[in-house]
């Protein structure tokens, strides 16, 4: 009698997760990554206040 499908041992475990690895590696960068690291870096005046009225808001004063 053979053995149930669960029963086989699990030896492509490693060779599996490499080769997927590899893969995704190969693909680079999702497009909405992409986006984000090239959104510009400086913030604008307007959201430094809405942070700071937040801030003394929540209550913390210093």
């Amino acid at each position: 009698m053979s053995r149930h499908l669960t029963d086989q041992p699990r030896t492509r475990g490693a060779a599996r997760l490499r080769a997927f690895l590899r893969q995704e590696r190969a693909e680079g960068l999702h497009e909405a990554i992409r986006s984000l690291h090239s959104r510009p870096q400086t913030r604008s005046e307007d959201s430094r206040k809405a942070a700071e009225y937040a801030r003394i808001a929540r209550g913390k004063l210093a």
